[in-house]
Parts: C-alpha cells; sequence; structure tokens
C-alpha cells in the first residue's frame, strides 16, 4: 500500500486469527492502524494504536452475535477508515460487513489452520471483500478466493 497513508482497521478474534494478523502488520507499515479483537490481554501488543475489545461470539450463539455486531457497528461508524482487514472470525465477518457499507476497502485473509475447507465466515464474507485470500493453493478458485502465499 503506497500513496497516502490509510486509516486502517485491523481486525482478529483470538489466537491464531490474531497472530496472523500481527504477522501482516509490517505491510501495513507508515498506515494509521486501529484494532478490534475480543482479548483485553492483547492490548499491550498495539502500542499507541486504537484498540477495540468486542464480545467473541459463535455461530451458536445469536443473542451474542447481535451484541458483536451491534458492536462493530459503532466501531465502523466511529472510526471511518479507509481498510477493513481481517483474518477472521466473526468479528471479522462483520468488520467487512460493515466496512463495506461504510465505504472502506475490505481485505479477508483466511486461516491457515482451514486446509480442508474455507473457514465459515470466510465462505460467507468473500462477496463483501474487495481482496479475498486464502492461505492454502488447492483452496483457491476463479471466483475467489485468491491464493498469494501464506502468512506463517
Amino acid at each position: 500500500m503506497s500513496g497516502t497513508p490509510k486509516k486502517i482497521l485491523a481486525v482478529a478474534s483470538s489466537g491464531g486469527h490474531w497472530i496472523q494478523l500481527k504477522r501482516i502488520l509490517p505491510a501495513l507499515g507508515g498506515h494509521e492502524l486501529a484494532f478490534v479483537t475480543v482479548s483485553q490481554a492483547y492490548r499491550s501488543e498495539v502500542g499507541d494504536s486504537r484498540f477495540y475489545v468486542v464480545h467473541d461470539a459463535t455461530i451458536w450463539n445469536k443473542v451474542g452475535l447481535l451484541i458483536l455486531g451491534f458492536q462493530m457497528y459503532r466501531i465502523l461508524r466511529r472510526e471511518r477508515p479507509d481498510i477493513v482487514i481481517s483474518t477472521g472470525a466473526a468479528c471479522g465477518y462483520f468488520g467487512l460487513r460493515f466496512g463495506r457499507k461504510f465505504g472502506a476497502r475490505t481485505i479477508w485473509v483466511d486461516s491457515i489452520a482451514n486446509v480442508e475447507h474455507l473457514s465459515l465466515s470466510g465462505q460467507k464474507v468473500g462477496r463483501y471483500a474487495d481482496l479475498w485470500l486464502t492461505q492454502w493453493p488447492h483452496l483457491a478458485q476463479p471466483g475467489g478466493p485468491q491464493y498469494a502465499g501464506s502468512v506463517l
């Protein structure tokens, strides 16, 4: 990403999703970053960047998804990023959905842990992603996702 510095919202749930997001960060140097995740424990890893903690929800917790969706909408409305990037999962899905509504460019990098098939969030978010990536060449398809390497 070259040219004028962009406002980027980086979104990931915990564990491997967060680790993979952090490995992408060197490519985002020189841009204004804000982070969204599900664990306050990661706060110390982002320096002075704005940091938001949201409800951790899954497809099996409909009320939790509503709470998460509302939280993500409020964050996107406040931040108004130029770009939303996510490595998953549910918080990233909402980040891309609402980011697109607010005019942001969107990037989804599906987890490397999904060897046999795309993650559920990755399957559902593809049509909202301007750049939709898988980390496994055999999961790439003509209509997306694309394979461009892995972050591990």
